[in-house]
């Protein structure tokens, strides 16, 4: 008998790659996740130019596919013969060099797989969103849940609303189950440049503060989250819903830098500067009137916008997850701290 195809689109990126090992090994943290499934295919959509040998270690058996999300033929390729399948739709920009890259890839990427799958005969699309559809807490104290207005957050928040809309218009033909996730700020295994970029700032003493470190985040380890795909994937009540998915607790900014600081200092040896970049919310304010200006005029500068949002609270509550999906995130900040700051030294990573 065929083995059950399963189809990823964003790999090889950070939980694209993640998700593969998760699909091809198991997810040991988890019990019920924990053995692979043997029955199981997984196929890929990788762009061109993208480091596919680094897929083929951890699972020999990969179907890859090239091709460009903005390609609807690549996306057919993709989705030959895949009646019944699933496709875990991952592919995303968050940070590109020009505003329209972000509607070319997160939206009309999104409607090309959407069509793509339900040409297929494809049986579940599970989309991978983000925070930035519901922008910042309106208060200190508040956490967004799915029931949460839309208030996005610049073109990045509303190229993601506008993906969570194609979602919905195509669960509405019946032709295709969809779920979408919304995970927050990603740290774990597998991490790209940036993230460990924001490690060697805290080791050197660099690491922006902002308005005194007290605005809360929530962050989602990066296997918590596949957890949440994979629950997402077999779950029957999940079907046509959207889910916030994160961390149990958020964390103030505070926290994260000393977490790391102290993780870099006392269990890997490194030597710190113990040092902040204090800065007041009145700098994050005006990043926003930059990165406003910015993107009105089509342009993207990634560390601006960044310092935008470092003095506002994105906080989530993950009750509905938790009680309709069994979502159970079993890594919090410390130890995928510490898994974080291992995989990049065995990965020569330097912080």
């Amino acid at each position: 008998m065929p083995r059950r195809l399963t189809l990823v689109t964003g790999a090889p990126g950070w939980l694209g790659s993640r998700l593969v090992r998760v699909l091809a090994h198991g997810l040991p943290d988890v019990p019920a996740l924990a053995e692979r499934d043997h029955e199981r295919r997984i196929r890929c959509l990788v762009m061109p130019g993208a480091p596919a040998d680094a897929l083929t270690p951890i699972a020999p058996d990969l179907e890859l596919v090239p091709g460009d999300i903005r390609d609807p033929a690549a996306l057919r390729e993709l989705c030959r013969g895949a009646e019944g399948a699933t496709v875990f739709h991952l592919c995303g920009i968050i940070h590109p060099r020009r505003v329209r890259d972000l509607y070319a890839i997160n939206v009309d990427g999104t409607r090309n797989v959407l069509a793509a799958a339900m040409a297929a005969g494809v049986r579940r699309v599970v989309a991978v969103s983000s925070n930035s559809p519901a922008g910042a807490n309106p208060h200190p104290d508040d956490r967004f849940d799915e029931t949460s207005p839309y208030r996005p957050y610049r073109h990045y928040g509303e190229s993601k609303r506008r993906m969570e809309a194609l979602v919905a218009e195509a669960e509405a033909t019946g032709k295709v189950e969809t779920v979408v996730v919304r995970p927050c700020w990603f740290y774990g295994p597998e991490q790209p440049a940036r993230q460990t970029r924001f490690f060697t700032l805290i080791r050197e003493g660099k690491a922006p503060l902002v308005g005194g470190g007290a605005a809360r985040r929530s962050m989602s380890y990066i296997d918590n989250t596949c957890q949440a795909l994979l629950l997402a994937e077999r779950s029957g009540a999940a079907r046509g819903h959207l889910y916030w998915v994160a961390d149990r607790r958020p964390y103030t900014m505070s926290e994260i830098i000393d977490t790391v600081e102290r993780l870099l200092e006392h269990e890997f040896g490194m030597a710190v500067a113990h040092r902040r970049r204090r800065l007041p919310a009145l700098a994050s304010r005006l990043a926003g009137v930059a990165d406003a200006l910015l993107q009105a005029v089509g342009r993207y500068q990634q560390e601006v916008h960044v310092l935008s949002e470092m003095s506002q609270t994105i906080a989530c509550s993950i009750a509905r997850a938790e009680r309709e999906l069994g979502y159970a995130p079993r890594i919090e900040l410390e130890e995928g701290m510490r898994r974080s700051i291992r995989w990049c030294l065995e990965h020569g990573q330097t912080i």
